[in-house]
């Protein structure tokens, strides 16, 4: 590899790879709502944390809503990880994410931090960060490595 090739993708990556890079992040992030909504849904117990979070929240109807909520993490993290309907599923999980940011991550951080510590609290939430993600998969589509890209390719010939 030449220097100027080298300096070129320190400067601007490469988009040989952004592909491989959409997948990982989708497969990555698909399969751990996946399991997380799977683990809610399927074991013994598994929604208790978000009921009780939700009704300390005051939700109302929070048994229903925590099955809602479980059963977005696992649809929606399945249709991510397969890329399928991906756009849509990252988008309702984005939601389900701004929702636990808001009832219930934003209270971990401590009071009485200064502007720019407090940023750096919130900034760190992984909530946020699944945020950032999704709206990333939502605008960059589920690349290449996708059903979304198949159907896309049959059905708009």
């Amino acid at each position: 590899m030449d220097l100027k090739r080298l300096f070129q993708f320190a400067l601007q990556g490469s988009g040989e790879l952004e592909q491989y890079a959409i997948l990982l992040v989708r497969v990555s992030i698909g399969l751990f709502f996946a399991i997380s909504g799977a683990n809610k849904l399927f074991v013994a117990g598994g929604t208790k944390p978000v009921y009780d979070t939700l009704v300390e929240a005051k939700v109302p109807f929070p048994r229903q809503t925590a099955y809602f909520v479980a059963g977005v993490e696992f649809v929606g993290g399945s249709l991510v990880a397969l890329g399928l309907l991906s756009s849509a599923a990252s988008f309702a999980l984005a939601i389900d994410m701004t929702v636990a940011t808001v009832t219930e991550a934003i209270g971990t951080i401590p009071k009485g931090l200064s502007p720019l510590s407090w940023l750096d609290d919130f900034l760190y939430l992984p909530e946020v960060l699944y945020v950032l993600f999704f709206i990333w998969l939502i605008c960059s589509g589920p690349g290449r490595f996708s059903f979304d890209y198949w159907l896309a390719g049959t059905l708009l010939k």
